[in-house]
C-alpha cells in the first residue's frame, strides 16, 4: 500500500494538486489510522489531508476514483464444457491428454498465468495485473506512443512466454483447451491495455500540460487562436502566482549582509574576544518604485490582456507601484488593479481607454502634465507597447525627459525585433533613451522580462 500512495501522490501532483513531503506524511499516517479496507473512509482521509481548496478537492477526488479503479478483465471467452468439446476421433479416451478441460479446475501442467486465466478467478487476474504494473513501472508512461511497450511489459511480467508455450503444447494434445486459453489471453490483453490507459490518464497529464504550457510559452502572442486564449490566459496567471511565490511583498528574510569583523571584535573585548556577539554589515537598500505604462490600443489588443495580468501581479510584489494605461490619452489605473481581481480590473480598463487609435505623443504629454512628480531617482519606469503611432508626433522629447528623472527607462514591445522602424513604428527613436529594450512577443520573454525588473528590488 505504501508504494501505491506514492504511485497515487505522482497522479495527484499530475492533476495539479501540490503536495509536499510533508503532506505526504500526514496522508501516509491518516492512512495507517483508517486503514484501507473502507473504500470512502480512505478517499475522505486523503482529501482531508492533500487538498487546501475546493478545485484541488475536487481535482483529487477525480484522481482518487480512477487511480482506484482497476480495469477488470472481460468475460467474453467462450466457457467449456465436456458436451460441446470437440474430441479427436483418433485420440482415445483414456490417452494422457487432459480430458477435464471443461471442468472447473485447469489441468496439472500448465504455468501459473494459463492456469490463473482458465480458473476466471476475476480478482487474482486484476491483482495480478496490479503487480505486474508495479513491475513494469507503469507510473514512468509520459506520453500516448508508449501504450505498446507498457502493455508488452506488463505481460512479460505476468509470464507470457511460459503461456505461449502452452499453449503450443495445448494444441497439439487438446485444441478445446487451447482455443479457450487463447480467448482468456485475448481477455487479459485487453484488460492490460485498460490498465495502460488508465496510467497513461494518470501519470502523463503533467508531461502533457507542460509539454503544452512549453509550446504556448513559446507562442506569439499576438497570434494566438482563440481556442487557445482562456489557455494562455490561465499561463499567465501561473506566471504571475509564481512571480508571487518568489518576490512577495513580506519577504521574510534577514537584511544582514557580510560579518563586520572589527566591531564583532570591539562588541567581544570583555570575553577576550570570543565572538559571543556578532555584527553584521547592513546593505542600504533603496525603497522600490515602479511605474508601468501600458498600451491597451487596437493595435495590441490582444496582447494587452497578457500584459494588464502581469501588471496585475506587480502590485501584490513590489511595495509602491503606479500603473498608467493609455490608447490615445492615457488614465491611471493603479487603484483599478490594488483593488480588483485580474479579470474586473482588465475589463473595467478596457471599457475606459482600450482598443482606442494609439497616440503615444497625446499619451505622453498626459503623462508629463499630471504624473511626472511621481518619477524620483529610485523609479523603474516600464512601457509596454508597441511604439506605433499612427504616424503623430512620438514627442521623444518627453521620453528624454521621463528617463533623465528616472533610475531606469524599460521598453518591453510584443513585436518583433524585424518590425522595430518599419511603417509608423517609432521604436529605434525611443531606444535611444531606453535603459533596457526587450522583445516580449511571448509569454516566456515577459516572464523573463519581468522577473529580472523586480528581482533588482529584492
Amino acid at each position: 500500500m505504501r508504494e501505491n500512495l506514492h504511485r497515487f501522490f505522482r497522479a495527484a501532483r499530475g492533476v495539479g494538486v501540490h503536495v509536499s513531503p510533508a503532506e505526504s506524511i500526514d496522508a501516509m499516517r491518516a492512512v495507517a489510522q483508517v486503514g484501507i479496507s473502507d473504500r470512502a473512509v480512505l478517499r475522505d482521509a486523503l482529501l482531508l489531508t492533500l487538498a487546501k481548496s475546493q478545485d484541488e478537492k475536487l481535482a483529487l477526488g477525480d484522481c482518487f476514483d480512477l487511480f482506484f479503479s482497476q480495469p477488470e478483465p472481460r468475460q467474453d471467452q467462450p466457457e467449456a464444457d465436456n458436451d460441446d468439446a470437440p474430441q479427436d476421433a483418433d485420440q482415445p479416451p483414456s490417452s494422457g491428454a487432459p480430458s477435464d478441460a471443461g471442468e472447473g479446475q485447469p489441468p496439472e501442467g500448465l504455468g501459473p498465468l494459463a492456469q490463473m486465466l482458465l480458473s476466471q478467478d476475476r480478482n487474482t487476474i486484476a491483482a495480478a495485473i496490479a503487480s505486474a504494473s508495479g513491475a513494469a513501472s507503469l507510473s514512468d508512461i509520459r506520453y500516448s506512443t508508449q501504450r505498446g511497450i507498457f502493455s508488452s511489459r506488463i505481460l512479460d511480467a505476468m509470464g507470457l512466454q511460459r503461456l505461449r508455450d502452452d499453449l503450443d503444447g495445448l494444441t497439439a494434445t487438446n485444441p478445446a483447451l487451447a482455443e479457450r486459453l487463447r480467448a482468456a489471453l485475448d481477455a487479459l490483453r485487453e484488460a492490460v491495455r485498460d490498465t495502460v490507459s488508465q496510467g497513461l490518464a494518470l501519470y502523463a497529464r503533467e508531461e502533457a500540460e507542460n509539454l503544452r504550457n512549453e509550446i504556448l510559452r513559446n507562442a506569439p502572442l499576438a497570434r494566438i487562436e482563440r481556442r487557445q486564449v482562456a489557455e494562455m490566459r490561465a499561463l499567465i496567471r501561473q506566471i504571475a502566482r509564481r512571480l508571487r511565490e518568489r518576490y512577495s511583498k513580506p519577504r521574510k528574510r534577514q537584511r544582514r549582509g557580510h560579518l563586520d569583523v572589527r566591531r564583532t571584535l570591539r562588541r567581544n573585548a570583555a570575553w577576550g574576544g570570543v565572538p559571543f556577539l556578532t555584527a553584521w554589515k547592513r546593505k542600504h537598500r533603496d525603497r522600490p518604485k515602479i511605474v508601468a505604462l501600458c498600451d491597451v490600443s487596437g493595435s495590441v489588443a490582444q496582447v494587452s490582456d497578457f500584459f494588464l495580468l502581469l501588471i496585475h501581479s506587480l502590485h501584490e510584489v513590489v511595495d509602491d507601484v503606479r500603473s498608467f494605461a493609455f490608447s490615445s490619452h492615457l488614465i491611471e489605473v493603479s487603484e483599478i488593479l490594488e483593488s480588483k481581481s485580474p479579470e474586473e480590473a482588465m475589463s473595467e480598463i478596457m471599457s475606459k481607454v482600450g482598443f482606442g487609435s494609439s497616440d503615444y505623443g497625446s499619451s505622453l504629454v498626459d503623462f508629463e502634465t499630471e504624473f511626472m512628480s511621481t518619477l524620483t531617482p529610485q523609479t523603474t519606469v516600464i512601457v509596454l507597447g508597441d511604439a506605433r503611432s499612427n504616424n503623430l508626433d512620438p514627442r521623444a522629447d518627453i521620453l528624454r525627459r521621463i528617463s533623465d528623472r528616472s533610475k531606469r527607462l524599460v521598453w518591453l514591445n510584443p513585436e518583433g525585433r524585424l518590425a522595430w522602424g518599419f511603417g509608423d513604428s517609432e521604436m529605434p527613436r525611443y531606444a535611444t533613451f531606453c535603459t533596457v529594450v526587450r522583445q516580449c512577443a511571448t509569454a516566456h520573454q515577459l516572464e523573463r522580462a519581468v522577473s529580472d525588473i523586480v528581482a533588482t528590488y529584492q
